[in-house]
């Protein structure tokens, strides 16, 4: 597949050899600059897992190099992951890719340096395997709530906060908020900056269970 910088180097060795005019050089030239920027992703090395220290693995991907190889099983990652223009790539790096930039922060040009792939690249790729994973297992997500909020485990969540202190016989979690920054929109700025933290934000609310886990999440929403 042609990029567009491939095909503005062609212009300039077209131009050179003088097929092409002044003119119609600057117009096709401009016609075709790449709307990406131009990462170098053929200047690093190709990924590879076992090359990793387990301390890269767990600050880059939040987990042990084994333990995304057991990751990779149980949610029956495929070997090959193939891209509808027909790009390649391996399942361990597809996976380690996801991983990565669901990492807080990180945009897909901070990934090229250690996956050595175009951007677009890494968006098809990860899309494809969040698609792959909620077909199989989204059951987990949206009978989560019918097991973690049953009237059983209501009352061992009021009984153990009670347990600790609290003068509240019926509290069964704690709210918590977050702030998440975002680029700066187009329209309705003022509507998403948010005045304490000083950057453009969506906010969203959830209840902590005492066991640690999230019994409701309300958002995104704005800031005023």
């Amino acid at each position: 597949m042609t990029s567009f910088r491939d095909v503005q180097r062609r212009l300039l060795l077209s131009h050179g050899s003088n097929f092409i005019e002044d003119e119609e050089f600057l117009i096709l030239y401009d016609l075709f600059e790449p709307r990406n920027p131009d990462f170098p992703h053929e200047a690093y090395a190709k990924f590879d897992l076992d090359e990793m220290a387990e301390s890269e693995s767990l600050a880059e991907f939040r987990f042990r190099k084994r333990d995304i190889l057991s990751l990779a099983e149980v949610l029956d990652i495929p070997d090959t992951i193939r891209c509808d223009q027909r790009s390649i790539c391996g399942g361990i790096e597809g996976l380690c890719m996801l991983l990565r930039r669901l990492s807080y922060p990180c945009r897909y040009g901070d990934m090229i340096q250690r996956f050595a792939k175009p951007v677009p690249l890494f968006s098809m790729v990860t899309n494809i395997l969040i698609d792959h994973i909620y077909a199989i297992h989204g059951r987990r997500l949206t009978q989560w709530n019918l097991d973690i909020l049953s009237p059983d485990h209501l009352e061992m969540y009021t009984a153990a906060i009670t347990s600790r202190g609290s003068p509240l016989e019926n509290c069964l979690g704690f709210i918590n908020g977050t702030v998440r920054p975002i680029a700066r929109p187009g329209e309705n700025q003022r509507f998403f900056y948010n005045g304490h933290k000083q950057v453009h934000a969506l906010t969203f609310q959830s209840v902590v269970l005492p066991n640690g886990l999230i019994g409701n999440m309300y958002g995104p929403v704005g800031e005023k």
